[in-house]
């Protein structure tokens, strides 16, 4: 993704929007999360936390060979764990795009902040994604990304507070649609 113009973003609407809490931002695997989160970080002056670095952090292992070595559901454990015991303030927090099936963790992010869920074409996102497996995206086997995305937009959807499409959007484009929806 582009940067763009960053100068043109609000700050103080930004700021003002989400002085309660955290921002957190849920969706696809490639749909953007940790490098809109940074730069939506950097603006506000908040701190930036991508909860996939925390599990890595936690569980000593990269993504992809925790869902190798604790198999699918596993993963979903260990992701809900952490994710339910997050405990931040003033952070826009990017979470893998398996966190919607934690619904503990989903909860409990909402009770600290804003879930914003950044929308992108399917299309889009399998032009962006390479190796899903190296990504550590959980998926059964057989299983599409066209399959995937069918699966977790509705979930995406039912914890968004606000969804913000972002297909073909610049990062600076993609911030200043978030601080517009907020």
């Amino acid at each position: 993704m582009a940067y763009g113009n960053i100068a043109s973003i609000d700050v103080p609407q930004i700021k003002k929007a989400a002085a309660n809490g955290n921002i957190t931002l849920i969706g696809m695997p490639g749909a953007g999360k940790s490098t809109v989160g940074i730069v939506l970080a950097k603006v506000l002056g908040y701190d930036f936390l991508d909860s996939d670095l925390l599990i890595q952090k936690s569980e000593g292992m990269l993504l992809w060979q925790l869902i190798e070595t604790q198999g699918i559901d596993g993963f979903h454990r260990i992701e809900e764990e952490i994710n339910a015991g997050i405990s931040v303030s003033r952070n826009v927090i990017a979470t893998g795009g398996s966190a919607v099936y934690g619904n503990r963790a989903m909860e409990h992010l909402r009770s600290i902040g804003k879930i914003v869920y950044l929308k992108v074409s399917c299309e889009e996102l399998s032009r962006r994604l390479g190796d899903l497996t190296r990504r550590g995206v959980t998926m059964k086997p057989g299983q599409t990304l066209e399959d995937l995305y069918q699966e977790r937009v509705p979930l995406y959807e039912k914890y968004a507070d606000i969804t913000v499409d972002i297909t073909g959007l610049s990062v600076a484009e993609a911030v200043e649609n978030i601080r517009t929806s907020i």
